[in-house]
């Protein structure tokens, strides 16, 4: 399996590289689900007021959040053989980790490997529009985490 996954950061003053790691959760992800073809996809990290603005613009939601995921496959979309499958785009506010990550009380890697996760999971199908759902993608992030040993107590710090 081939990845061709694209980090951008567009926050000045964030200087973290989280490149490897992530390519590691798309990895375990791909394991756990029994994914086999290449993927390609991008993260792209950005401030409060860009997520904001993104959110405003494409879900009708005038706040800031912390993770947006655009998935640019749905149910009805057939494979080429020989071709990666194009997920999309993960959008994370490094502002809304740093303040997420002291809430929780975990380091600000743990919390980014998380967003970035959970962002992962909805490109794949993955949602928490009902409670059954939810906790189906809250057990498939703390398994993928665990893997990794990415834990909230010692992740990080």
């Amino acid at each position: 399996m081939e990845i061709d996954f694209a980090l951008i950061n567009e926050v000045a003053d964030f200087k973290e590289d989280y490149n490897e790691i992530y390519q590691e959760i798309i990895k375990e992800t791909a394991k756990q689900l029994e994914i086999e073809s290449d993927l390609e996809l991008s993260c792209i990290f950005v401030d409060d007021n860009k997520i904001h603005e993104i959110n405003k613009q494409y879900r009708n939601i005038d706040r800031s959040t912390d993770v947006i995921s655009f998935a640019l496959e749905d149910s009805e979309q057939f494979y080429v053989e020989g071709m990666p499958r194009s997920l999309g785009d993960i959008f994370i506010s490094v502002d809304h980790a740093k303040m997420q990550a002291k809430e929780y009380g975990h380091s600000m890697k743990r919390e980014m490997c998380f967003l970035f996760t959970h962002g992962l999971l909805h490109l794949l199908g993955f949602d928490h529009m009902n409670p059954e759902d939810e906790a189906k993608m809250i057990k498939k992030q703390k398994d993928i985490l665990n893997a990794l040993k990415i834990e909230r107590d010692n992740y990080g710090n």
